[in-house]
């Protein structure tokens, strides 16, 4: 869960997939694209618990 985490915050931040592949120890592009699934715009209507402090 960690790893999909820092993997989908990468995409979102704009960290070419290559770098991420690397990053994750990756040997083939493929596996590495399972983290595209995840929209911006899906993570954007998430309210982070520290904002409601």
């Amino acid at each position: 869960m960690i790893r999909h985490s820092y993997a989908t915050h990468l995409l979102d931040v704009g960290t070419q997939l290559q770098y991420i592949k690397e990053l994750l120890g990756h040997k083939d592009i493929k596996t590495t694209m399972i983290y595209t699934h995840v929209t911006t715009a899906s993570i954007e209507n998430v309210v982070s618990p520290i904002d409601r402090l």
